[in-house]
């Protein structure tokens, strides 16, 4: 029988008879082992990110005492990001041990690399907010089946909002059914991007929002794709685009983004990838997509 999963802003505690208690209601999260159903894997997804996200919570105080770096002197990774992708990744196993898992601190693990579902996760995306103590810090985790991702699960940690989806089911924020901002002109619309971290590509980054800011009503920039791409599914802002993404920080948030009725792409046809995800609802998408394309963002380094 299909999972049952709650949609709703989670701070779990524990019940019995396979119960967990939100701040919203009581709902049942039926444990599924061998079906590969976007309803069971959602179900499976949204338990084992709030779990992670109760571990990001409790870590942070000793967490950010060990932080190291990665790609440059400003991509920080924490002892909780690595600690988080090690409990998901074990439970995974635990519960549908031939899927694999492609996780940001570790890479894949060819040890549950077999079945034809992989499980995509960022641990912390977020995690320079996360350093600071600001309130924008995600468990990301999404479903793909067959190369397709069909379900996926958004968890702010910090504040226990959670946006989820599945591929023809459509999205939601909690119990709210997402359809995204009706601005219809980009001139009108806040758009949210980010910047990596290598200085030559923020130099372009940096003069491609330049240039964009004359054209949209403002730019916002709150540093963790997977919480952009929700934001725009739900309106609070209304586009995102972004260069230098990787799977992990975009697979949920891109589906939950998808199932609300957005546009996610890459440029000129290009699928969302490392040269570019955009995110806009379709009355504005393709004013958006062509200013960038106007403005090189997706070159440089």
């Amino acid at each position: 029988m299909p999972s049952t999963f709650c949609r709703g802003v989670a701070e779990p505690r524990e019940h019995p008879a396979g119960t967990m208690r939100t701040s919203e209601r009581t709902v049942t999260v039926a444990v599924e082992h061998r079906t590969s159903t976007p309803e069971a894997l959602l179900g499976i997804a949204v338990r084992i990110a709030r779990e992670a996200a109760v571990t990001a919570r409790r870590m942070r105080a000793e967490a950010i005492t060990d932080v190291q770096t990665k790609s440059t002197d400003t991509d920080v990774v924490t002892a909780a990001d690595r600690a988080v992708e090690r409990q998901v990744v074990t439970a995974l196993a635990a519960e549908r041990p031939g899927d694999g898992v492609l996780g940001e601190e570790y890479g894949h693990s060819d040890r549950t690399a077999a079945g034809p579902v992989r499980w995509i996760l960022d641990p912390i995306d977020g995690t320079v907010n996360y350093l600071y103590g600001l309130p924008q810090y995600a468990v990301s985790l999404a479903a793909e089946v067959d190369g397709l991702v069909v379900a996926g699960v958004v968890h702010n940690a910090a504040t226990g909002d959670e946006w989820t989806a599945i591929r023809g089911g459509g999205a939601r924020r909690g119990e709210r059914r997402l359809s995204g901002s009706v601005r219809t002109t980009l001139d009108q619309a806040l758009v949210a991007t980010g910047f990596g971290y290598d200085p030559a590509r923020r130099a372009h980054q940096g003069a491609v929002v330049a240039a964009l800011l004359t054209r949209v009503r403002d730019i916002r920039r709150f540093g963790a794709a997977s919480l952009d791409l929700c934001m725009a599914a739900e309106g609070s802002v209304d586009a995102y685009f972004e260069k230098g993404l990787n799977p992990w920080d975009h697979a949920a948030g891109g589906l939950v983004a998808t199932e609300a009725g957005l546009r996610v792409s890459g440029l000129d046809g290009a699928p969302a990838g490392p040269d570019m995800v955009v995110a806009a609802p379709p009355a504005i998408f393709t004013a958006l997509h062509d200013a960038l394309v106007e403005l090189d963002a997706a070159g440089g380094p």
